[in-house]
């Protein structure tokens, strides 16, 4: 049989074409959910809500506005705002109209904000009225940015108005929102995150509309964030850390309702808007729950509508997954990178884990979960050979898909090997396709010969009761090469000496791991030093215990 496809000239589909533009989701969502609520606290210190359907008018102003101000396509803008609806009219109406919105951490030092500012060569920087004491200290420090706008109503902008600082709703009120977005190359730029840079500078991360949508289809898929039109979403995860983990896409093209905490992220004001708003799912790194976990058991409280939230950004503790359990929240492990946009991976069953015991159950979805459709994984030893999906084996984690970074921001070196991004995380992926973060590469205990996982002594030692946070690091050893140690803050409750607590912790992990993988010494701290987005920040740590020596060796 004879074939009518040239080989060299394949047959193309006829189906119609569009660019995925990322402002199509907010049009979907004005057109199907355009009565849906947004309900944001806001920095004035009130409650707003409006819909979905004002939500993209006021982006069509937000577009017209910034062309006013002489903004071009292509053009970075950047925001230092908490989760609100300005933060979400800005998403939208910067990447949609082709500028790119830069989304900026205000919780990393002057120096890094004003560097990360002056390499995106920002024009224009959006700010919540918080951060004006961090705007009037950089702003000579910023020569590209044209124009500062603080994100207030008119009559609560400051009286001092030095620098020269223009208001976001008297930029609005000028406009009509008689805009049409625009289409353009689906490939364009649309936002740009920085990594936290715990280790050298800040890297930008250029991410494009058609990576985002695609990263928008499949975040909302049932195995991965399982976001639907009923539910009721609270992004804890902050918008200016890898765009809230899409959530601030995934919603609007579902139709969620949505939910912004703003800046007040203790356990008694979530919980406040968990309960007042009927919040269903949420979202955020460990240390936002465990602060939300000792509200919940300090006043005897318990969850009416909060049932499924999603961890990340470091390893979920098992106690942590246990306790919102029997609070009646089921808890999504997932795992992602700034270069990834940010998802990789979600913990999510199969038809054939149901009939295994909930014993195995909880130990599948303790792992950082299998990878969503658009990511590929794998796992390579030190000779770069691809290691065996058997859940035991473990080596370097390589990922690459349709959103995972090729170049980072202003650099002509690809971090890419062969194709694949190196995460820097070891893993293990058992032949289900679950992978398990074992550490960061950095993180790994090289003890006599034998590997030990830091993050694994974490894991056990966040089950202990006194233990509000705790880290494990390595620390040389003239016999063994290293060793580990376990750094904790109590809780403040605990009044054991540390002799006596130190003591019931070493043997709380009897059973649980080999006998040599076990801490040497147990050292307590007031506060646990971490990230600008919540992480344990690993080398802030060592160098606190840089020098320190055990006082005798592990035997």
């Amino acid at each position: 049989m004879t074939s009518n496809i040239d080989s060299q000239n394949p047959l193309m589909g006829q189906m119609m074409y569009q660019p995925l533009m990322i402002s199509s989701i907010l049009v979907h969502a004005k057109n199907q959910h355009g009565n849906t609520e947004i309900v944001s606290r806001r920095t004035e210190g009130d409650i707003h809500r409006y819909t979905y359907a004002d939500c993209e008018l006021r982006a069509r102003k937000v577009a017209q506005a910034i062309s006013k101000l002489g903004l071009k396509p292509g053009e970075r803008v950047g925001t230092i705002a908490w989760n609100g609806y300005r933060h979400l009219e800005l998403y939208y109406g910067i990447s949609g109209s082709g500028l790119v919105c830069h989304t900026i951490n205000p919780r990393l030092f002057e120096e890094q904000i004003s560097y990360i500012i002056n390499h995106a060569q920002d024009r224009a920087i959006f700010f919540d009225i918080t951060f004006l004491s961090i705007v009037r200290k950089i702003y000579n420090e910023c020569p590209s940015v044209k124009h500062w706008i603080c994100m207030i109503d008119a009559d609560k902008l400051p009286e001092s108005n030095s620098p020269k600082i223009l208001c976001y709703e008297n930029l609005l009120d000028e406009e009509n929102g008689n805009f049409e977005w625009p289409n353009f190359d689906e490939n364009t730029a649309s936002a740009l995150c920085y990594t936290s840079g715990t280790t050298g500078k800040p890297k930008g991360v250029l991410y494009s509309h058609r990576s985002t949508l695609l990263h928008t289809y499949a975040s909302a898929l049932p195995d991965s964030l399982n976001i639907a039109s009923v539910d009721t979403v609270m992004p804890v995860v902050p918008m200016f850390h890898v765009n809230a983990w899409g959530i601030p896409y995934s919603c609007p093209i579902t139709g969620a309702k949505i939910v912004f905490p703003g800046e007040k992220l203790d356990g008694a004001s979530l919980y406040e808007l968990l309960e007042s708003e009927g919040v269903t799912m949420s979202a955020g790194v460990p240390t936002v729950w465990l602060g939300l976990l000792e509200y919940i058991r300090s006043q005897k409280l318990k969850f009416t509508t909060f049932n499924k939230a999603i961890v990340g950004g470091s390893v979920c503790p098992p106690a942590m997954m246990n306790d919102f359990n029997a609070l009646g929240v089921k808890i999504t492990h997932a795992w992602g990178m700034t270069e990834l946009s940010p998802l990789g991976t979600a913990a999510s069953l199969k038809a054939s884990d149901l009939k295994k015991s909930e014993a195995q159950k909880k130990l599948i979805l303790q792992k950082q979960g299998r990878s969503i459709y658009g990511i590929e994984m794998k796992i390579i030893d030190a000779n770069g050979e691809t290691l065996p999906r058997d859940g035991k084996s473990y080596g370097d984690l390589l990922v690459k898909g349709h959103w995972v970074i090729s170049n980072y921001y202003r650099s002509d070196l690809s971090p890419l090997d062969k194709g694949w991004f190196p995460t820097g995380d070891v893993a293990t992926i058992d032949q289900d396709g679950n992978m398990q973060i074992t550490d960061r590469s950095k993180d790994v205990i090289k003890s006599g010969g034998e590997w030990i996982s830091s993050i694994e002594i974490e894991s056990i030692a966040s089950a202990f009761p006194d233990i509000s946070i705790c880290a494990c690091i390595s620390i040389p050893h003239p016999k063994w090469g290293e060793r580990p140690l376990l750094i904790v803050v109590k809780k403040l409750s605990v009044t054991k000496k540390d002799d006596l607590l130190k003591k019931e912790i070493l043997s709380f992990f009897d059973g649980k791991m080999p006998k040599w993988s076990i801490p040497d010494d147990v050292v307590f701290i007031d506060q646990m030093p971490l990230t600008a987005t919540g992480k344990l920040y690993k080398m802030k740590i060592r160098e606190l215990f840089n020098g320190y020596q055990f006082k005798s060796n592990h035997s």
